[in-house]
């Protein structure tokens, strides 16, 4: 029964800023990592951010030093600050949470509803 809640999605001009959230129905401790990936019309999910239980940080090519990731361990949630936001990031974006769920490491992502993020000129 995990839920994954985005928030903060809107519509902004090229340029712009926009801070999403992800709210989880327990502690981000229990995930190995939690992330942002998007979705376009007509386009695969693609990685926007993710970052694991140890603090570690990963990002989409297409997103690198104009977007961050962070968590609030006490709130159970994970940001997305999104700057210098261009028309291409227009999508939706899902957050996932990653848990292992054996001794030999595999694992299982859940996802969220998803948030609109739309960026005009």
């Amino acid at each position: 029964q995990v839920q994954l809640v985005e928030s903060g999605g809107g519509e902004v001009q090229a340029g712009g800023s926009l801070r999403l959230s992800c709210a989880a129905s327990r502690s981000i401790n229990n995930f190995a990592s939690m992330g942002w990936y998007r979705q376009a019309p007509g386009k695969q999910r693609e990685l926007v951010a993710t970052i694991s239980s140890g603090g570690s940080t990963n990002y989409g090519d297409s997103v690198k030093g104009r977007f961050t990731v962070s968590r609030d361990n006490a709130k159970n949630t994970v940001y997305l600050q999104m700057n210098r936001l261009k028309p291409e990031d227009t999508a939706v974006y899902y957050c996932s949470g990653v848990v292992v769920v054996n001794v030999e490491g595999a694992t299982r992502t859940h996802w969220g509803q998803g948030t609109q993020v739309t960026v005009s000129s």
